[in-house]
């Protein structure tokens, strides 16, 4: 006796469709698994086998295999524990198999035979419709997850006996509606940008970086309010769009990080793990690789405070990521690629007590200290920085007394606006935020006046800016003149985005 089912595996962020097949045979009694499933499938015989007793049915005393096709992808997660019951049941004549060839199965078991919520729904889904499948049948937990993605119908059951019910006669399933898209943006807990008093250049910085999706890092002294500033950057981005919250949300469902019952992300990730975090944490792996605190930032912010506090190892692998937006992880059995568009936010000291070149308080810092401090950001990766500012100490009397700063309001306006000033050129040049373009689009859409190009060229000499710093100034400058409204990069542009690689 033989029965077969649909369901879907994960690999990364992406899914493909997995056959389920049980055999039923004569002979001892015993339950085989193939297809690498892992220990958390592996597991799965004994939910099924409690699950299907406690629900009613009978569990045949035979010899059962079961088969995950195909057999040269790895299969992890809980998620096959439904499809695998369902097709046993199958096997004796308790479900009409057939009427689920065109369906994709997925939850997992509690012993009592009620179906829990799973991982990784969202991405199955985007697979489902790309293969042509009409019905996802899944968790209540995972329906809002599943429904934002068009011309699937998402049937709901809350045991192994709804399930049972739900195929045998279809009319009994709980339909879901397709959920609404998100709304245009979310409250913004960590505050407004009008709490910050001063700081005029490093509140233009964080503008600029928000325009451009520029990386930014900020160098002061403690309390200067470089955590402060981070935290609010989120709060002048513009919305996502729906595009880019079905990546997030893609993501984020992979990783197991979306509450139940949630559908897409309403609003930019924000990401700040902290300095303790390993090299797999932040960019992600494992013996089944998951993505990491940058793919989790993908197409929001990444914020790393206290930078030299990093392992120098986790910090040198943020070079790919920042230069391709994406991070490629090999592993023996497979090699998989995460989306890793994400914006770097980083604050540090200038010296290790904190207090170099703060007018009020002394140093008391070596020169040796100060440059083996320094040394723990190694050149490669400050190059890969757009937007480099320095955050002097607020003096007292504007703590006290200062008029609040620009609200974040219309500063995400000005963003906004400068942003689709971007997208309206992406037609022709490939790439859609300033900081993506590349090549021939990079020098065609960059490309300054005169007075800029000369200026340019003397700040590079004097300064000694790499290949890559000198793009990045173009990149930057390029950014300004959309703030403003110009349709050409002129002196001013570029003087201004010059002053942000000073430090170098």
């Amino acid at each position: 006796m033989l029965a077969s089912l649909r369901s879907a595996a994960l690999v990364g962020v992406e899914a493909l469709p997995v056959q389920v097949e049980v055999d039923v045979s004569f002979g001892l009694p015993g339950f085989t698994m193939v297809g690498l499933p892992d220990v958390a499938v592996r597991e799965s015989r004994d939910r099924v086998r409690a699950a299907i007793r406690n629900s009613g049915f009978e569990f045949p005393p035979h010899r059962i295999t079961v088969n995950l096709a195909p057999a040269d992808v790895p299969k992890a997660g809980s998620s096959y524990d439904l499809p695998i019951a369902l097709a046993l049941l199958a096997t004796q004549g308790t479900l009409a198999h057939r009427a689920v060839e065109d369906t994709f199965v997925l939850g997992e078991l509690s012993l009592d035979g009620v179906i829990n919520a799973i991982r990784g729904v969202l991405p199955v889904a985007i697979a489902a419709r790309r293969a042509g499948i009409r019905r996802l049948l899944l968790p209540p937990a995972n329906a809002s997850e599943a429904s934002v993605v068009d011309g699937l119908e998402v049937c709901v059951v809350r045991s192994l006996t709804e399930a049972v019910a739900a195929i045998n006669d279809p009319a009994q399933a709980v339909r879901v509606s397709a959920a609404p898209a998100p709304a245009a943006r979310t409250p913004v807990p960590d505050g407004d940008l009008a709490d910050v008093r001063g700081q005029l250049l490093p509140r233009r910085a964080l503008e600029v970086a928000a325009a451009g999706a520029h990386n930014l890092l900020f160098i002061g002294p403690p309390g200067a309010g470089k955590t402060i500033l981070a935290r609010r950057f989120g709060g002048i981005l513009p919305p996502l769009t729906f595009d880019e919250a079905l990546e997030c949300t893609a993501i984020h469902s992979v990783a197991g990080l979306l509450a139940p019952g949630a559908g897409l992300l309403a609003s930019r990730p924000f990401r700040a793990p902290h300095h303790t975090a390993s090299n797999v944490a932040l960019v992600g792996g494992g013996a089944i690789p998951r993505p990491g605190e940058i793919s989790l930032a993908h197409r929001g912010v990444l914020f790393l405070d206290e930078l030299p506090e990093f392992d120098r190892r986790v910090l040198e692998a943020l070079r790919q990521p920042l230069e391709e937006g994406r991070v490629t992880i090999a592993r023996a059995a497979r090699t998989v690629s995460f989306p890793a568009g994400f914006t770097l936010i980083a604050a540090m000291n200038p010296c290790p007590c904190g207090f170099l070149g703060d007018e009020r308080r002394t140093c008391r810092c070596t020169p040796v200290q100060i440059s083996r401090y320094g040394g723990r950001l190694s050149g490669p990766l400050r190059d890969r920085i757009d937007l480099i500012v320095e955050v002097p100490a607020v003096p007292p009397d504007q703590i006290a007394d200062g008029a609040a700063g620009e609200a974040s309001a219309p500063v995400r306006s000005r963003v906004s606006t400068a942003r689709a000033r971007q997208a309206a050129r992406s037609a022709d040049a490939g790439s859609w935020l300033n900081a993506e373009l590349r090549g021939e689009a990079l020098r065609r859409i960059c490309a300054p006046d005169p007075s800029g190009r000369r200026l340019l060229r003397s700040a590079t000499e004097r300064l000694r800016l790499s290949a890559r710093s000198y793009c990045k100034v173009l990149k930057v400058a390029r950014t300004i003149a959309d703030l403003a409204g110009a349709s050409r990069v002129e002196a001013d542009h570029v003087a201004e985005a010059l002053q942000y690689r000073a430090r170098e």
